[in-house]
Order: C-alpha cells, then sequence, then structure tokens
C-alpha cells in the first residue's frame, strides 16, 4: 500500500497552525460610491488562530455564515488572506500556484461538503484518483504500480472490491459512496492535513456515522490532523478531540470536546446546543429560557464590542464598546470564552 510521509511521527506535533487569520471580502461599489473615499468590506474571517496537530480532530462549529468555509479555504491556499499567518511545520506559507502550491497540497488536502459538485460527472473514479495520484507523484512506475495504487485507496476507505467502483461515474454511485471516492482522492496526495468541511451535512442520516468513523479510523491509522467544520455541535462531541467555536467571523470559544460541549461557558455556545433536538427536553422550557432574539449582524459593518451583544441575553454595558478577550473559565484545562462575563476584574466589582 502507498505510504503516508512521515506517518510514524510523534502524535500532538504541529502540522498546520493559522496566528491571526484574517479575511475580508471586498463589496462592489454602487454608482453613487463611485467618486467617495468609502471601500466597504465583508469582516468574513478577523483574527482566528487555531492549530491542527498529528492525530488530532479540530472541531470549527457555528451556523451558516459564521466563516467556517472561508477558514477552510484560506488554510487550503484557496483565498489569499488579508491578514495573519498560515504556517506548515513552523514555516511561513503563502503560496500563488504553480509547483509551490503543489507542494502545499500535497501535505493539506480539503474534503469539499458536497461530493457530487466536487468530483466531475463526465469521467470515471478511475481518473479522478489517478489524477490525484499523478499530479502528487504518487502513482508509481509502471501500470501495474497505478493499479496496486488505486486498489489500496479504495480499500483503505473501505470501497471493496476497488475493481467494482474503479470503472464508474460519479452518479452511479451513492451520496456516501462519493464521498468516500472524495476522501480518497485526498488521500492519494499522501497528505498530513486533512480539512473536512461539513463531510457528512449532504449525507444521509444513517450513513454519516459511518463516514465519521472512516475519518476517525484514518486518523489513527495515518496520524493525521483534521479540521472538522460543522454546525452540528453534537457531532463535535463524538469525533473531535477539540471544539472551537464560530460566530460571525471570530472564535469565542474553545477547549476540548467534552468540556465545550457539556459546559458551555459562551452565551452563543449554549445558544447553539440548546438549539439542537435533544429527546430529554420533554417541553420547550428549558429551551425558551435561553431563547434569543435577532438575527446575526451585518458582516459589512460589523458591531463594536462583541459581535454577539445585540442577541446576547446576558449583554453588559461593555460588551456594547470592548472587544472581548480570551478568558480561561477554570474548569477544565485549557478552556477559554471570549466573554467579558469571566473576566476576574468584572465580577469581583
Amino acid at each position: 500500500m502507498t505510504s503516508i510521509p512521515d506517518a510514524k511521527a510523534p502524535a500532538g506535533e504541529v502540522v498546520l497552525e493559522a496566528i491571526g487569520l484574517t479575511k475580508h471580502f471586498p463589496v462592489r461599489r454602487k454608482l453613487r460610491d463611485l467618486f467617495s473615499n468609502r471601500k466597504d468590506a465583508v469582516h468574513a474571517v478577523d483574527d482566528v488562530s487555531l492549530t491542527l496537530r498529528r492525530g488530532k480532530v479540530v472541531a470549527l462549529v457555528g451556523e451558516s455564515g459564521s466563516g467556517k468555509s472561508t477558514i477552510a479555504r484560506l488554510l487550503a491556499q484557496l483565498y489569499p488572506r488579508t491578514g495573519g499567518d498560515i504556517q506548515l511545520h513552523g514555516t511561513t506559507t503563502k503560496v500563488k500556484g504553480g509547483s509551490a502550491f503543489r507542494r502545499y497540497c500535497s501535505q493539506v488536502q480539503m474534503i469539499f461538503q458536497d461530493p457530487f459538485a466536487s468530483l466531475n460527472p463526465t469521467h470515471t473514479i478511475r481518473y479522478h484518483l489517478t489524477r490525484s495520484l499523478k499530479i502528487h507523484d504518487n502513482a508509481g512506475k509502471s501500470a501495474a504500480d497505478l493499479d496496486q495504487a488505486l486498489n489500496d485507496l479504495l480499500e483503505r476507505v473501505q470501497l471493496t472490491p476497488p475493481e467494482r467502483y474503479l470503472d464508474k461515474f460519479p452518479h452511479e454511485l451513492s451520496g456516501g459512496q462519493r464521498q468516500r471516492v472524495a476522501i480518497a482522492r485526498a488521500l492519494g496526495a499522501q497528505p498530513e492535513a486533512l480539512l473536512a468541511d461539513e463531510p457528512v451535512s449532504m449525507l444521509d442520516v444513517s450513513i454519516r456515522l459511518g463516514v465519521l468513523n472512516l475519518l476517525r479510523d484514518l486518523r489513527d491509522r495515518l496520524n493525521l490532523a483534521i479540521l472538522y467544520i460543522t454546525h452540528d455541535i453534537a457531532s463535535a462531541r463524538y469525533f473531535a478531540d477539540e471544539t472551537m467555536v464560530m460566530y460571525a467571523g471570530r472564535i469565542v470559544e474553545g477547549g476540548d470536546s467534552e468540556t465545550v460541549t457539556q459546559s458551555p461557558a459562551h452565551p452563543y455556545t449554549r445558544l447553539l446546543i440548546d438549539s439542537a433536538p435533544d429527546p430529554d427536553r420533554l417541553s420547550g422550557d428549558a429551551a425558551a429560557a435561553h431563547q434569543t432574539d435577532g438575527e446575526p449582524p451585518s458582516l459589512i459593518h460589523p458591531p463594536s464590542g462583541c459581535r454577539f451583544h445585540p442577541r446576547c441575553p446576558v449583554a453588559m454595558d461593555r460588551c456594547k464598546t470592548d472587544l472581548p478577550v480570551p478568558l480561561e473559565i477554570g474548569d477544565a484545562p485549557g478552556h477559554w470564552a471570549a466573554c467579558w462575563l469571566y473576566d476576574r476584574d468584572e465580577v469581583t466589582t
């Protein structure tokens, strides 16, 4: 079988790190603004930092439009960043295409949300996987080597026997099988980090667990670092070692998944958990207690201070003016929230 570079490297080693990552998309100016100095931009991501380590899964959780997928595309170098730094093995990376981009992609691969859209419907599975192997020079020197590599990829994602799938087109496969092919294509580059952008949200509920278990098995066997992007905080608890909660372009809470999901600190995290279906809640009283009004803010003109304060049921005057900093919660190591409720000076006054 094909091997993954540094697959035996120590678990916990930092593979990919984002430091103060920022992305602003310029807004097309209207006719009346052509002669003004006004330059609006969508503040999609602001000052986000995260670390991906070997053998670990980091979940990035938040509602639609919070900037999760933008972070994945920034880390995949599909978008140029406005600010901040991306480091691969401690070295700053900024690639614009060509051989440098191919080398980066051989170590950092992305799995997209919709497998039918990410696979070319006019080509067979054999073509998709062969292209991945050849682009990253992992096809071997002979036709026999290529056939073996193709079989290994499909066996690795549990599509067996391989000959049943190689000459099929994407539309001839189920959604779960297509997503497994997309995962196999990513593995063809022999990556060290996988960026999984809501990899199960387009799949039937009955097969989502199988794909998550496959990714977990690949993490363990190949010592991969995985970024798992989802709006389902319950699956983050099941699959991820660490969970980070994102709202309106900023990270508002982080820590180990069990602590974040069972002892949420930030009011927005509590809102996310309360919005998830729970058979233990026999009435709507518990959810109503944490219900908030309003909608996510405009990211062209985001609110000052904490971006959640217009919807927060416990917002203070300070929240409207001062941008909260990450504050340790103290109930578990590494658990923090960007919320002034946990400022010791605020609590004691």
